[in-house]
């Protein structure tokens, strides 16, 4: 998921980069009137958290694994904004760090996974939620956000390797988005797994459980 330096064209990295700055340039603008001192410190444990999680690999059938993206993760327990933030900081480090993703590509990889995965996932959940407002509908709407998120992902990776001449395009999009459908069930059984457990012992934790508390 992760694009290394040389897989996308110029053109698409800097348009990627674009957005992807005007999205982290807005969403931190939009959580200037929340920075309290319990939210800053829930960042920095999420960051942390995901950052540390993406570093366990899962074996998935055809002999190739996956790792949390963290992206449904961060914006159940933080909301959209601030979840951006989170995953973008992380793909920051692993990136100027660990070599995880090119630089020249970074811009593509805080869109795909901190911008869009981020917001498409707070967006599943947020529907889902809406339609029926019980436990089992709450952690139902975790569980398909954080699949989707990871799936849809794949999809903007597999147009932008195509649209680069990386790859072909028909053929990106069936080996990215089939093999990422596996990865979401993983990604959607760990999410669910913790979220129900910080949801047993502090739900006060998860600002977005109150859809009152949007401004997240």
């Amino acid at each position: 998921m992760h694009i290394p330096d040389g897989f996308v064209d110029i053109k698409t990295a800097i348009a990627t980069g674009i957005v992807s700055a005007g999205g982290i340039g807005a969403s931190i603008y939009k959580i200037k009137s929340i920075f309290k001192a319990k939210v800053i410190a829930i960042m920095g444990i999420m960051a942390a958290l995901i950052f540390a999680l993406q570093m366990i690999n899962f074996s998935i059938p055809g002999g190739t694994s996956g790792h949390l993206l963290g992206g449904a993760l961060a914006a159940i327990m933080l909301g959209p904004y601030a979840g951006a933030i989170v995953i973008t900081v992380v793909l920051i480090v692993q990136a100027f760090i660990f070599m995880d993703g090119g630089l020249v590509a970074l811009g593509s990889n805080i869109f795909n996974m901190a911008i869009f995965g981020v917001f498409s996932a707070y967006l599943i959940y947020y529907l889902l939620k809406k339609i029926y407002a019980k436990r089992t509908m709450f952690y139902i709407a975790v569980a398909f956000a954080s699949w989707f998120s990871v799936v849809f992902a794949s999809f903007l990776v597999a147009i932008e390797l195509g649209i680069s001449g990386t790859y072909e395009m028909t053929v990106t999009l069936k080996a990215m988005v089939l093999v990422h459908m596996v990865i979401g069930i993983g990604e959607a059984i760990i999410t669910t797994a913790i979220i129900m457990f910080i949801d047993r012992v502090r739900p006060d934790l998860i600002l977005t459980k109150s859809f009152s508390e949007r401004k997240y």
